[in-house]
């Protein structure tokens, strides 16, 4: 019988996630043990919880859940590598595998075929998420958050630094009008890094008033996402497809300007979609894809610690580990929240409440 406070949120299979206690960490030579502050939830999260998968990645034994967290090193890695005990750090969740099954550009690793990232089931065993009071992690993946910049904030490191990844697809977007399609927590970020990257304006769309309401927060021009002919006449130089729907998809083509650049940042389904592709080629719209990020968490960190990216208002909700379910439901519904955070505090502090 394990007896322990490690709280974790741990997936078993489609509708079955529980609020276990986990065993306490051991870490290998070269990985620390992390106190856990702040998890945010995902989108992968949600699909493990609500359809036992994440798109091809199913379910097959109990899981871990989380890759966005932040916390302070309890312990550090054996091997002398790493930072210190005591020292604040994000997480970057993923791991560089080349397997030779296929070739990719060597400055670019999150292509790797054979990759893995924490709370993945696409690999057998799993690749364990850090959703848990006390984890043990490889010490390579541990960044030192700069002073002055709080947990709270830093937990949004990691999916802001797929949002300024996709962002950076699209080249400088310095004085250029950029249009974000699907204002949920990455959509959301989006704004922020065009924002912070210069964008002369920024457009966002959704279905929801809160995700409309929080783009105007952010500072853009916000729209309803049926309003097909509005956002067939933004003509935007630039184009974020945070969606990941296949309508997305087609309002985004459609508010691209002609010479236009649409980046697909939301993951489409698996399978054939149907495109307007033929307005694509006819507008010679340069369509690019957007998948995670490489070294963007240390930009997003220095970022964010010095304030110019104005991300906070992402943050909807926190709520503590031992209301994780309570936490999963909140996040599924973007009527009413943005960036979910799990609290990962002992029980007696008093932060586990909305924000």
């Amino acid at each position: 019988m394990i007896v322990t406070d490690n709280l974790a949120l741990v997936a078993h299979a489609k509708e079955d996630v529980r609020v276990e206690a986990l065993p306490e960490p051991q870490p290998a030579a070269d990985e620390a043990v992390v106190e856990i502050a702040y998890g945010g939830i995902c989108g992968s999260d949600l699909h493990y919880w609500l359809h036992g998968a994440a798109g091809q990645s199913i379910l097959r034994e109990p899981m871990v859940l989380g890759h966005e967290i932040v916390g302070t090193v309890r312990a550090a890695a054996a091997d002398g590598t790493g930072p210190a005990a005591g020292t604040r750090v994000a997480v970057h969740p993923a791991t560089e595998i080349d397997d030779g099954s296929a070739p990719y550009p060597a400055d670019r690793p999150n292509l790797s075929p054979a990759g893995t990232y924490l709370g993945s089931a696409a690999r057998m065993p799993h690749t364990a998420g850090a959703f848990a009071r006390r984890v043990a992690l490889p010490a390579r993946m541990l960044r030192p958050i700069p002073d002055g910049l709080d947990l709270r904030l830093a937990a949004l490191a990691e999916p802001a630094a797929v949002a300024w990844h996709g962002v950076g697809q699209a080249g400088d977007v310095a004085g250029r009008r950029v249009l974000v399609i699907g204002t949920g927590p990455i959509g959301a970020l989006a704004i922020a890094v065009a924002r912070h990257h210069g964008a002369s304006e920024v457009i966002a769309t959704d279905l929801h008033e809160h995700p409309r309401a929080l783009a105007t927060r952010l500072g853009a021009t916000a729209m309803d996402a049926t309003d097909a002919a509005g956002i067939a006449a933004v003509h935007a130089d630039v184009v974020i497809e945070s969606s990941g729907t296949v309508p997305g998809l087609a309002a985004a083509i459609s508010g691209a300007r002609r010479g236009g650049t649409v980046v697909m940042l939301g993951l489409q389904r698996a399978g054939d979609i149907a495109v307007p592709m033929a307005t694509a080629i006819t507008r010679e719209l340069t369509l690019v894809g957007s998948f995670r990020f490489t070294d963007e968490l240390d930009d997003v960190l220095a970022a964010l610690a010095d304030g110019s990216l104005d991300a906070g208002a992402v943050i909807s909700h926190e709520l503590r580990i031992e209301e994780g379910l309570r936490a999963l439901e909140v996040a599924r519904d973007a009527s009413v929240s943005s960036k979910v955070l799990l609290s990962f505090s002992a029980a007696d502090d008093d932060r586990g409440a909305d924000a």
